[in-house]
């Protein structure tokens, strides 16, 4: 496989998973993930590690917040033939109408490799410029 059709087939991951958060579709969310994912976030906890302490950050994330808009902004992916890695500008925007949320831009990036020949995020970070 070229490395053109691999970052096809990772920018579709990672494109169903922004529509997946827009959606509130959790188990969508999860899909490709690995059981003993380690994510950091910009919310506590600050480092999950594995699919149920990974699941639990979008229970608090769809407590407090209904994003209207979860999009996607620019996108680069490098990929061989086993290991990917992701980093991507994004834009989160709450349309529950309440005062207390601010819209969001963030950094994401992931880290994917092949297991059993799918492609598995293994790592996620999320992070906004400090102030």
């Amino acid at each position: 496989m070229s490395e053109n059709t691999e970052a096809i087939l990772i920018r579709q991951i990672i494109e169903n998973w922004a529509a997946a958060v827009r959606n509130r579709d959790v188990e969508a969310i999860l899909a490709n993930h690995a059981k003993d994912i380690v994510m950091y976030d910009v919310p506590k906890p600050f480092q999950s590690i594995g699919i149920n302490a990974y699941r639990k950050t979008w229970d608090t994330f769809f407590a407090y917040t209904k994003p209207g808009v979860f999009d996607i902004q620019e996108l680069q992916v490098v990929a061989d033939e086993n290991v990917v890695f992701c980093f991507a500008t994004m834009k989160c925007a709450d349309k529950s109408g309440t005062t207390d949320y601010i819209d969001l831009d963030f950094r994401l990036t992931t880290g994917l490799k092949k297991i059993n020949g799918q492609w598995t995020i293994v790592h996620e970070h999320h992070s906004i410029p400090s102030e």
